[in-house]
Formats: structure tokens, C-alpha cells, sequence
């Protein structure tokens, strides 16, 4: 019981708090109130589990095709600059949200990408993702503004990636999600 704590402890502390907001929610308001908000979450994890799914089997997919050890040259730890740039182009062309990017990072981690890459690809991904830019930004705000913001941000996820090369925290990828550690050189 103990590992399953410490390996799902962010799980249960949202668990807790959302049974605490029910419990809230039932003395202030009644009973009808939780069911009225049961009501209204179930249409968005309708909504959500079909990409959650979709992304767990892209990134169990990805883990079986793709060998320990098999990125180590293009985004590990020895890659230096290059892999940088191979992670920030990665997180720019990765499609889709959260639920495809963040399962696809410990596959990267599985193999080879040093973290400092890995860091990179997620800053990459999230600020600068060629989907959004295409879908949202030039739609709303105008190609040149588009241009202009992926101009500014495309160096963050550079920067982000060397800091996390540089930083003296040790990171291990959550038990059973990969054969090892995806650590930066030592300086």
C-alpha cells in the first residue's frame, strides 16, 4: 500500500480534495447540487477520455517500436546542441494536447533523450506547438503576430533545455515507465 501511495500520491491528494468539495458541496447546497455537478462533469470526460486513450496507446505504441537507448545519439545526453534543436522541432510538430505530449516524454526518456532535451520538447511543445499556431493564433490574431510570437518563443525552449542540462537536480522517470534515468552531463 505504501509504494502504491508514494507512486500515485498526486492522484490521491486530487481525490481527497475533489471528495472534500463534494462533502462541501452536499452540506451547503444538498444532495442535488453534487449530482447536478456529477451531471455536468460527465460530459467533458467523455470529451477527454477518447484523446487520453488515444495518446496512452500512441506513447505504448512508441515504447514498443522504439528501443532503449535508440534516441541516446539525437537527444541524449552527448547530442549537445543538435539535440536540442531535434527536441525543440519535435515539441513543435507534436500535435494534439497534454494527453499525447506528456505520455510521449517518458518514451522519449525511455530512449535516450537527456533530460535537459526532454525540457526542451515540453517548453517547445507548449508554447510553440504548429497546430495551435495554425489553428488559433493566425485565425484570431493574424500571421504576423503569429510570426512574431513564434519568433520570440522559439529560442525559450533552447534556453530551457541548457538550463536543465545545468541545474544540479538528478531526475528519474516514474518507476516502470522506463529502463533508466534520463540525466544531463556533468559539467
Amino acid at each position: 500500500m505504501a509504494s502504491f501511495a508514494r507512486r500515485h500520491a498526486t492522484l490521491l491528494v486530487l481525490s481527497a480534495v475533489a471528495l472534500a468539495a463534494a462533502l462541501a458541496v452536499r452540506i451547503t447546497q444538498g444532495p442535488a447540487a453534487v449530482d447536478d455537478a456529477l451531471g455536468k462533469a460527465w460530459p467533458l470526460l467523455v470529451a477527454v477520455l477518447p484523446a487520453m486513450l488515444a495518446g496512452l496507446l500512441l506513447a505504448g505504441s512508441l515504447k514498443q517500436i522504439i528501443p532503449p537507448g535508440a534516441l541516446a545519439q539525437w537527444m541524449g545526453a552527448e547530442s549537445g546542441w543538435r539535440g536540442l534543436f531535434v527536441a525543440c522541432g519535435a515539441g513543435l510538430l507534436t500535435p494534439g494536447g497534454p494527453m499525447a505530449a506528456f505520455p510521449l516524454v517518458l518514451v522519449l526518456a525511455r530512449a535516450g533523450a537527456d533530460r535537459g532535451a526532454l525540457i526542451c520538447y515540453i517548453v517547445s511543445w507548449g508554447l510553440n506547438g504548429l497546430q495551435r499556431i495554425l489553428v488559433w493564433e493566425v485565425p484570431l490574431l493574424g500571421a504576423d503576430f503569429a510570426i512574431l510570437r513564434l519568433l520570440c518563443g522559439l529560442p525559450l525552449g533552447i534556453l530551457a533545455g541548457l538550463i536543465a542540462r545545468r541545474l544540479p537536480i538528478d531526475w528519474t522517470p516514474p518507476p516502470g515507465t522506463t529502463d533508466g534515468p534520463a540525466r544531463a552531463p556533468k559539467p
